[in-house]
């Protein structure tokens, strides 16, 4: 279920939604990275800063989720996309993923601006990931014929260990993690009751 065995052309055919957003990742990032265009005008544009958003800078509740600090940030957050969110583009299908992975990354930006401070600034797809594990695990309660029994112990386990880690972690945003999660498991609440 999270191992990947198809070619690089295969999985563009089979995941398009995650590849697009990956693709995205990869332009924002480039586009913020390279001396000869005006990278931190763009980061800066993009970025989630709550004192702007406060200003009326309404966007910036959804484009941090495509804006990386740094190479590291990128590839972790694109690697765990591409692991864990496959089965589930398959399984929700295109539009219903995508309105899981942009109203988990939201809502998680939208409780950033209301728990920090509004010089905070955040960027990084990790509350939208974190919105996948919290689906994953509304799956495992309330859908268990959805996912094998491993599939269930290596979703609750990684999402376990990943909570743990945001705590650890220096530079994290702890408050887009938790409420990444809670609005994934959430809205698969609200969809397994329907």
């Amino acid at each position: 279920m999270f191992t990947r065995t198809e070619s690089f052309r295969e999985f563009i055919l089979f995941y398009p939604v995650i590849s697009l957003i990956i693709l995205i990742h990869l332009l924002v990032f480039l586009a913020t990275s390279l001396p000869i265009l005006p990278g931190n005008e763009i980061f800066s544009l993009l970025a989630g800063v709550n004192l702007y958003i406060m200003e009326g800078e309404i966007w910036r509740l959804a484009t941090p989720i495509f804006v990386h600090s740094g190479f590291a940030h990128l590839l972790f957050n694109s690697f765990s996309l591409v692991l864990f969110g496959p089965a589930l583009e398959r399984m929700l299908g295109k539009p219903r993923f995508l309105a899981v992975y942009l109203i988990s990354g939201i809502a998680a930006n939208v409780a950033t601006l209301l728990l920090e401070p509004p010089a905070y600034v955040h960027v990084g797809s990790s509350g939208a990931i974190f919105g996948l594990f919290g689906f994953y695990i509304s799956m495992a309660m309330y859908q268990k014929h959805m996912l094998s029994r491993e599939g269930s112990q290596t979703i609750l386990t990684i999402a376990a260990i990943s909570v743990v880690m945001t705590f650890i972690q220096p530079n994290i945003n702890i408050t887009a993690h938790i409420f990444g999660l809670i609005a994934g498991f959430l809205i698969g609440r609200l969809l397994f009751k329907k």
